[in-house]
């Protein structure tokens, strides 16, 4: 392996590209790739099996016993799932009779609510001080 080729392979590691496909760029077999990137997990300045943050593309830095991070900032976090609400795995829906109003609503997340809004449950404390 030339010292170009080697140039070549860490920086599409570092910009989040597998084995495949820096075989597939740069014409080299995928088991020298995948041999190369194994041996020299320091070459590229950060850990083998770091990651890179799916909005930016920048390293994300993990920290050790902790859960594994997708996104290196919450700016990044907040306007990836902003971006991609269909993604979101949402399993904690309640549904509801407001005891103001006698409307049904959803909730997400809180299965102990008893107004649909604030507007309710302001209206329902008037009430009850009379």
């Amino acid at each position: 392996m030339v010292q170009d080729e080697i140039n070549e392979i860490i920086q599409l590691q570092r910009c989040g590209y597998g084995y495949k496909k820096i075989a597939q760029i740069t014409g080299l077999p995928v088991n020298g790739v995948k041999t190369y990137c194994r041996r020299h997990p320091l070459a590229q300045g950060k850990a083998a099996d770091a990651t890179v943050c799916k909005r930016c593309g920048k390293v994300v830095t993990q920290n050790p016993h902790r859960k594994q991070k997708l996104f290196c900032s919450d700016s990044c976090r907040m306007a990836w799932w902003n971006a991609h609400p269909g993604r979101v795995k949402r399993k904690a829906y309640y549904t509801f009779t407001c005891a103001s109003c006698g409307r049904a609503f959803e909730s997400y997340g809180n299965p102990n609510r008893k107004f649909c809004s604030r507007a309710c449950y302001y209206q329902y404390r008037a009430k009850e001080a009379r």
